[in-house]
């Protein structure tokens, strides 16, 4: 089979520039008009808003590969490094660490050259062990012949379908050279289309042995972060491809065992781009609840306990919260955590739901209700 590197013009790729204009043109005007919207904002809003969104975006990049991160760790180690001040911080183990590292010197020195230096460092902080599970691999360079044939296959073994064969290692310096000589080029393509297009050409590379998908889409990252002119993310493209993950790899693979027309693969990433941004105000009203939550809590600081369950709350809680699960998850007695709960409900910051019983549950009051005026 004949994939797409084997072309006689690689990397000469070809789209149709009448099928995504227009994509291309409504993705810059929403852009501009979340921007704006942002830049109104106070800075420790806009603080929050971006530290959200970096957290969802590591979290789902990582849980495309099928790895699950911690979010709070994730939270708690981009907050320390953007010097963001947040109620409490989880211990952050530096696998964690490494992952956080990447994504930011991605997103926030976005107009620094890429080179391979930079690149096997990313590399390197991706796999602090040397390691990708229980096996050895080559870290902070790219793959070597001796490591065999790099495949992206499915099914079990002995009866494995492969989707795609990366070119030979022995061509990678070469293939690479092309990639960086292009990306670092200002004048090549638009920002957006350059973000889809680099995401796609890294992939097809595929110059290390594993966690190639996590770097291409932080070179997405970076090349948004190029467009929007800004180290401030408001909108996360992992978190909707990972909403979509097999529509994401059949078209990439799709692409892959074609001629050099990737228009489909740009209309995909360009199109769930574009969802990206228009969800971001979600984003928004959700950092602008907690904002608000908070400033209500400072003005009579809650204890520890409260403080955790709150945290909870507001973050990827699942489920309702009964004092049973208060007391599990605070490490207090039952009746502690009914005291805690009665407290929060007076100062109007929790609600009882309308089940009661042995079902009486609880939850955070919702925005409208908040009166920060005491």
């Amino acid at each position: 089979m004949a994939y797409i590197y084997e072309q006689k013009d690689w990397p000469e790729f070809r789209w149709s520039t009448v099928e995504l204009s227009s994509l291309v043109a409504n993705i810059r005007h929403k852009q501009g008009l979340l921007l704006g919207r942002m830049s109104v904002l106070g800075f420790q809003l806009r603080n929050e808003a971006s530290l959200e969104i970096l957290t969802t975006d590591v979290v789902k990049s990582s849980a495309i590969e099928g790895e699950s991160l911690d979010p709070e760790q994730v939270r708690s180690s981009i907050a320390k490094r953007l010097g963001v001040d947040i109620s409490g911080s989880a211990a952050i183990n530096r696998h964690v660490e490494g992952i956080v590292e990447m994504m930011l010197d991605a997103t926030q020195k976005y107009d620094e050259p890429l080179t391979k230096e930079r690149l096997f460092g990313w590399h390197a902080t991706l796999f602090p062990t040397g390691r990708s599970g229980m096996h050895k691999i080559t870290v902070g360079d790219w793959r070597f012949p001796e490591a065999g044939a790099m495949q992206v296959v499915s099914g079990i073994i002995g009866r494995e379908n492969v989707h795609f064969e990366a070119p030979d290692a022995l061509l990678l310096e070469q293939e690479m050279d092309s990639f960086l000589n292009w990306f670092n080029n200002s004048e090549s393509d638009d920002p957006v289309l350059k973000a889809a297009i680099a995401h796609f050409w890294f992939v097809t590379i595929h110059p290390f042995e594993d966690g190639n998908g996590r770097i291409a889409r932080a070179i997405a990252d970076m090349a948004l972060a190029r467009s929007d002119n800004s180290p401030q993310r408001f909108y996360s493209m992992s978190a909707h491809i990972e909403q979509v993950s097999k529509e994401y790899y059949n078209s990439l693979e799709t692409c892959q065992k074609g001629d050099l027309d990737i228009t489909l693969w740009l209309n995909w990433f360009l199109s769930c781009l574009e969802r990206a941004i228009e969800n971001a105000d979600e984003t928004l009203s959700s950092v602008l609840y907690k904002a608000k939550i908070w400033q209500k809590i400072n003005l009579e600081p809650v204890n520890e306990r409260q403080r955790k369950i709150i945290n909870l709350l507001l973050g990827d809680f699942l489920g309702k919260l009964t004092t049973s699960k208060y007391a599990k998850l605070a490490k207090c007695s039952p009746d502690t955590a009914l005291r805690d709960v009665q407290k929060l409900i007076k100062r109007n910051i929790m609600v009882q739901n309308l089940e009661g019983g042995r079902s009486t549950s609880y939850q955070l009051v919702d925005l409208n209700s908040i009166n920060t005026e005491e």
